[in-house]
């Protein structure tokens, strides 16, 4: 049976998780670190797409996306993972599975909703006790708040953000909100309150 399309409509924002097969590591050196985020910035040449915010962790990722156009989610994102596969397994001489499935893609009402799934994917690190602030870890766009901008992923002043945004990110989290979001990634259905379905 043939799989169902996913839904990627234009013009809405988009949290996006991928996990390593059997929660297996995916990250394991700075280098595989850097593949992935020069890959990232070549998605983005390829094909216009706003990024928001992402965050790489050992066994899984976080992206926020927002596409221009109908379809422009899932092409963007079969060129990045296909080509991260290819680069893993030349790498690591290595070969199966590398990904648990396809990505998760979950629509994000734009408003509040939408800057508390960005702190929740900068805050990422600090909830896993890998650094204590968030702009420490390298390998997410925190990280590139305390950088130059030319070098940043992000496309910065798409979305304002309260100042002091690293404060905020830093904050601990209202316990409802990080269950609110779990409850979208679990059962599959966007953060926010939509007047449609996408």
């Amino acid at each position: 049976m043939p799989r169902t399309a996913r839904a990627s409509v234009g013009d809405y924002c988009y949290h996006i998780i991928n996990r390593g097969n059997g929660r297996a590591e995916v990250f394991y050196e700075d280098g595989d670190h850097q593949a992935f985020s020069g890959l990232l910035r070549q998605a983005c040449e390829r094909m216009p797409m706003r990024l928001l915010a992402y965050c790489l962790m050992p066994n899984h990722f976080h992206l926020a996306l927002w596409p221009h156009h109908d379809g422009d989610l899932s092409r963007w994102m079969h060129w990045l993972l296909t080509a991260h596969v290819r680069r893993y397994h030349r790498w690591h001489d290595s070969s199966g599975h590398l990904w648990q499935g396809r990505f998760k893609a979950f629509p994000i009402e734009q408003d509040e909703h939408l800057l508390t799934v960005l702190r929740y994917i900068e805050r990422n690190p600090v909830r896993a006790g890998f650094v204590a602030q968030a702009e420490a870890w390298r390998w997410s766009s925190a990280y590139s708040w305390i950088g130059p901008t030319e070098e940043s992923l992000v496309q910065v002043g798409l979305v304002p953000r309260p100042t002091p945004w690293l404060s905020w990110v830093n904050e601990d989290a209202v316990d409802s909100s990080l269950e609110q979001i779990r409850q979208c990634v679990n059962r599959g259905i966007p953060f926010g309150f939509f007047g449609c379905v996408v």
